[in-house]
């Protein structure tokens, strides 16, 4: 059953070409009947045994089975064996068939070069020729089979996929141009042709337009007696904070409806900005609203304060040079009148406080005088202290004279028999001075009439006295600070310093055609990037 079997194999498939054989042993072909000739298949092998070729062949199917060879290896020595026409019954015995005759079957190769060209085998070379088949004339052979030269499936299936990456990458270059090509056509229309309008209106078309600067401050007179005061006040006196106030108040006047309708009435403001030489994106309207004009105004008035140095800086653009000199004179010129007036309403409240103190300090001193005369009228006391004055050196005149009488009379009654015709007129006389001593003494703390007493009338009369003295010296005061209010109103307190004066300059001064086409085009890419990335955002959430 072995014999048959063999030979069988023997007629289906191409002879193999095993290795020559060893010294000592016996090669495959040695036995010149090998039952390979014509007529009945005889028995080779009576005793069902392998020769030593097929030994020898499926020991090497089995070192390479060993090897560990990976699917894709033996597929690529199938399809090299198929190159170079040699029969091979599996996978591994491609590898022993193209190991035997001399070629390496896992060599990198080009997958289309095992597709055979014009239904032809390719020839092996002739450094790669087999070696291995025994030569004789004895050696009978069975004839080769071409078999039909077909690529296999394998080879098939490479072309196609091939085939189908080629296709992939021409319809994604293709893709790359379309997408490319709309690109640079979004880039065009919605970056480049602005881009080239706006540069064309600012070389073309724009009025050419001329700036002419110019700075101030508003200082503040040195006042000598807050300087002598001293203080916060004498410490920020020449700084900026001390008119940051009147100089905010200066530009907002400046940037006002109010000083733009003046500027118009007085030096033709609309009139100037609406002649028919001006280009039609700058030039103002005819018969615009109120609203325009302003919003030009604002555009063409630039007033800026600078806090840190206290300059207010301005700008002033008019389509002629000498335009623009008269209207920032006439800006100047009104925010010095503003300073003025700002000024003038201080000084005017100032005096007018001074006066007022200065009357009503008047009106009370008068009071004061009167209440005091009113009152030595009343008690008909010319001065309280006089009247003081007097009553006590007649108490102590009589007290004096009371003293020596009361001497005299306690001479006469140390006597032993005393005279009284003396003692008696000298008695009364003492009782007359103690009763006309009481009574002056009666006059200066109370009064028997019913009237105030002399110490109530002198108290009365001091208090006047005492409240005139006083309402003299606030009226002396408000004497001095209406003097003051007045030099104060009569000298300017707040003035405006020009620093830089306006001149008229030689050249335009807008448009900048360079700076603004850049700008523009910079705008554009922004606006566009912003839009293409919102756009590619959506989509991505639309179809997530």
């Amino acid at each position: 059953m072995t014999m048959k079997l063999t030979a069988k194999r023997f007629r289906t498939r191409r002879p193999e070409f095993p290795a020559a054989p060893a010294e000592g042993q016996t090669g495959l072909f040695d036995n010149a009947d090998d039952g390979f000739g014509p007529g009945k298949f005889p028995t080779a092998n009576p005793a069902n045994l392998s020769s030593p070729a097929e030994v020898a062949s499926e020991a090497t199917m089995d070192k390479i089975k060993q090897e560990g060879l990976t699917g894709r290896q033996l597929r690529m020595a199938r399809k090299l064996a198929q190159k170079y026409g040699l029969p091979a019954t599996s996978d591994f015995d491609a590898v022993r068939v193209l190991r035997a005759a001399g070629v390496d079957p896992f060599q990198r190769t080009s997958m289309l070069d095992l597709v055979t060209s014009g239904g032809r085998p390719v020839q092996m070379p002739e450094s790669r020729a087999l070696t291995n088949v025994p030569q004789g004339d004895t050696v009978q052979l069975p004839q080769t089979i071409k078999p039909i030269q077909v690529p296999s499936t394998e080879a098939r299936a490479e072309v196609n996929h091939a085939a189908d990456i080629m296709k992939i990458q021409r319809d994604l270059s293709r893709r790359r141009r379309r997408k490319s090509s709309l690109l640079i056509a979004r880039l065009v229309f919605f970056v480049l042709l602005p881009t080239v309008v706006t540069g064309w209106y600012y070389y073309m078309v724009a009025t050419p337009l001329y700036a002419t600067k110019s700075e101030f401050v508003i200082q503040q007179a040195q006042n000598p007696t807050a300087a002598a005061g001293g203080g916060l006040g004498g410490l920020l006196s020449g700084s900026p904070m001390a008119t940051s106030q009147d100089s905010i108040a200066v530009q907002g006047y400046l940037q006002s409806r109010e000083a733009m309708l003046r500027l118009d009435e007085e030096h033709e403001f609309r009139a100037h900005y609406s002649e028919p030489g001006i280009d039609p994106i700058q030039r103002l309207e005819p018969d615009a609203t109120l609203e325009a004009a302003y919003k030009l105004y604002k555009r063409n008035f630039q007033i800026a304060y600078d806090p840190t140095e206290g300059l207010i800086k301005m700008e002033v653009i008019a389509t002629t040079p000498e335009k623009s000199v008269e209207f920032a004179n006439a800006l100047i010129e009104y925010a010095e009148g503003q300073v003025d007036h700002l000024t003038q309403r201080l000084r005017e409240d100032q005096m007018a406080g001074a006066r007022e103190g200065f009357e009503d300090a008047e009106v009370k001193m008068m009071d004061s005088q009167r209440k005091v005369v009113e009152l030595q009228e009343k008690f008909k006391v010319l001065s309280s202290e006089v009247e003081v004055t007097l009553i006590t050196s007649q108490i102590g005149q009589l007290e004096t004279i009371l003293s020596q009488d009361r001497l005299s009379l306690q001479q006469m009654q140390s006597n032993a028999r005393p005279n009284a015709a003396r003692m008696d007129p000298l008695e009364r006389r003492i009782a007359a001075l103690e009763s006309e001593i009481a009574s002056l003494r009666g006059r200066l703390t109370q009064s028997a009439d019913g009237t105030q007493s002399l110490a109530q009338v002198q108290s009365e009369l001091l208090v006047a006295q005492a409240d005139v003295q006083t309402r003299q010296l606030m009226l002396a005061q408000s004497i001095q600070s209406m003097e003051t209010a007045r030099s104060e109103a009569n000298r300017q307190t707040r003035y405006l310093s020009l620093s830089v004066k306006p001149i008229p300059p030689d050249e335009a001064t807008y448009p900048r055609a360079f700076e603004s086409t850049l700008v523009a085009a910079l705008i554009f890419a922004g606006v566009y990037l912003m839009i293409s990335m919102t756009a590619a955002i959506l989509r991505e959430q639309i179809t997530a």
